[in-house]
């Protein structure tokens, strides 16, 4: 039994951690148990020397000090301000009724101002909870398909995560111990894609089906004109201001994605001061809401890393390094097996514990395989975003499900989900099959300044930037594939 155990620990210790999981005990303390028994085992098993653990306040300090997680905190106030302040609502509004005429054009204006909230708050539950409380009365006034409604209005939610400042590519940046402001820049046009594939479900569904999405009545357009232009511009100036104010500053290398993020916080409370929405009640919910989600996060990083730690003591990464480097197919192989588990695991768990628990395992065996983490971070960035779609656990059908009125099945929400789930796993291959969506955007902020910002290569230990044509001199830049080996 003693050999048994020496031999399959680490095995053993990931199946008791799902085990945990699926049990459901909170995640945090799950891992972080996990950790400190398997830690125990292994310290009476002779496999981990005790002052391993004297390594443990260290890291936990290290994330106290963490400069790119203080992002968090920043955008989510952010967002809580801005879902109050009416923003959401007056776009949704204006928006409607700029493509009322439209068939379909309802659900075309919740696809948009979902990727406006999510480029403006970057957090989904704000999202999905304004545009469900706003537009699903509505479009089921004018008699929109209860499916169609519900999971345009879900998915759209969804984009936050994707979309830039999105919560998950901060995580996911530090977990891959890479640029925040390149991992914005690198899932920028992948999550304009994937708008633009939920517009092309609207339009196809509305053409298939032309009284499921039906145009607006004309008494129902009640601005024209002038006045409608007018009000299309009060309404877009603002939260494309702020959008500058937080991306562009990042992409252009004047602001720090964690002084992006207080720019935009204080964008946000300057927003709801002029809206004159600013109260003290409105203050404590954010800062009450704002506090709570950054512990959460907290917590199950310090519980990671407690895991991850006593994991590779019991040689835990070997373990996953050789199961993952074993598969056929080499580095389409390792993608896919790897895609396939974050997507059933999504079933279960959320995207701040898959960041935090798988991402740590699959990094350095991807940096084996010569992939580069950037485009690897925004892959699974798109495949983590099913995690608040699948049915029956996904957060934005229960937030969705939550404002919902009693007239709207339980259902039809699952239902409507499924076809932008599909699409979001679309994505993920077209991720794979044309990664210059990612790696061309993210080379196109680097050739800002090729002399001073160094260009990072698919390779662990680097390579001579001299092995690229243009990467430091004339011609033009040629980015390599996330799937190109680098020379050594």
């Amino acid at each position: 039994m003693i050999e048994f155990l020496t031999a399959y620990l680490a095995p053993i210790m990931f199946a008791c951690l799902v085990l945990l999981l699926l049990v459901g005990y909170p995640v945090a303390f799950a891992v972080g148990a996990n950790g400190l028994l398997f830690g125990a085992v292994g310290v009476a098993l002779g496999l981990i020397d005790l002052s391993l653990f004297q390594a443990l306040p260290e890291r936990v300090f290290g994330i106290m000090f963490n400069e790119t997680l203080l992002a968090i905190p920043f955008f989510t106030f952010m967002g809580l301000i801005l879902e109050r302040s009416g923003m959401a609502e007056e776009l949704l509004d204006t928006i409607g009724q700029l493509f009322g005429p439209v068939r379909g054009g309802l659900a075309y204006a919740v696809i948009l101002v979902g990727a406006l909230l999510a480029a403006t708050t970057g957090v989904v539950a704000a999202s999905v909870i304004s545009m469900g409380l706003i537009s699903l009365p509505i479009m089921m006034r004018y008699g929109y398909d209860k499916r169609l409604a519900t999971g345009v209005i879900a998915a759209s939610g969804t984009l936050a995560q994707i979309i830039p400042p999105s919560l998950v590519l901060i995580v996911l940046a530090d977990q891959l111990g890479k640029s925040v402001g390149d991992m914005y820049a690198g899932a920028l046009v992948p999550g304009l894609v994937l708008t633009g594939l939920y517009a092309l479900y609207v339009f196809v569904y509305s053409m298939l089906k032309p009284g499921s999405a039906p145009a607006l009545p004309p008494e129902a357009r009640t601005l024209r004109g002038a006045a409608l232009g007018l009000r299309v511009l009060t309404s877009l100036v603002p939260p494309l201001v702020l959008i500058f104010l937080v991306l562009g500053t990042i992409f252009m290398g004047i602001a720090t994605p964690t002084e992006g993020g207080a720019m935009g916080a204080v964008g946000a409370l300057a927003l709801a001061l002029v809206r004159r929405k600013l109260s003290m009640p409105l203050l404590r919910q954010a800062m009450d809401k704002t506090a709570k989600l950054t512990c959460f996060a907290i917590f199950i990083l310090v519980g990671a890393t407690v895991f991850g730690l006593v994991f590779r003591g019991v040689d835990g990464d070997i373990w996953v390094e050789h199961l993952l480097t074993s598969l056929p197919g080499g580095q389409l192989g390792f993608l896919i097996a790897v895609n396939l588990l974050v997507f059933v695991l999504a079933f279960f768990l959320d995207f701040f514990e898959l960041a935090f628990i798988i991402v740590p395992l699959i990094a350095p065996v991807a940096d084996k395989l010569g992939i580069d983490l950037i485009w690897l971070g925004v892959l699974l960035a798109v495949n983590m975003q099913t995690s608040f779609m699948h049915p029956p656990f996904g957060f934005a059908l229960f937030y969705l499900r939550s404002v919902a009125g009693k007239e709207i099945a339980t259902g039809d929400i699952y239902r409507g989900a499924i076809p932008f789930v599909v699409l979001q796993l679309v994505m993920v291959g077209l991720v794979i099959a044309f990664p210059g969506m990612v790696t061309g955007n993210l080379h196109k902020a680097r050739k800002l300044d090729l002399d001073t910002i160094r260009i990072e290569v698919p390779h662990a230990g680097g390579a001579d930037p001299a092995a690229y044509p243009g990467s430091s001199g004339g011609g033009a830049f040629e980015p390599p594939s996330p799937f190109e080996q680098a020379k050594p």
